[in-house]
């Protein structure tokens, strides 16, 4: 069987919550723009860049969470398992 779930159609909340997620993202990495043209204090900088990674790592959790209910559930339930597969592979790959 092929996988057709190389393109998933988010429902308009989750695409919502998805872009607030990186607006709030991409404000924090002009912050960080911000801090090191004004010359700031490093570990001010630090802090920031850390709470930023934190923001990134959360959306890129929520963004898997959806794609394991969302795609794998729906391949699992047509009989497709490649798409487990590759969420294998996914998961090694961001595990290193």
């Amino acid at each position: 069987m092929s996988h057709l779930c190389k393109t998933t159609i988010r429902n308009e909340e989750t695409k919502k919550n998805l872009i607030s997620r990186l607006n709030r993202i991409e404000g924090q990495i002009g912050g960080l723009k911000r801090m090191v043209s004004s010359d700031s204090y490093c570990p001010d900088i630090i802090t920031q860049t850390y709470a930023t990674s934190a923001a990134l790592e959360s959306f890129a959790r929520e963004l898997l969470a959806d794609h394991i209910t969302g795609c794998v559930v729906c391949d699992i339930e047509r009989g497709d398992k490649s798409s487990a597969n590759e969420l294998a592979t996914l998961i090694k790959r961001i595990l290193k």
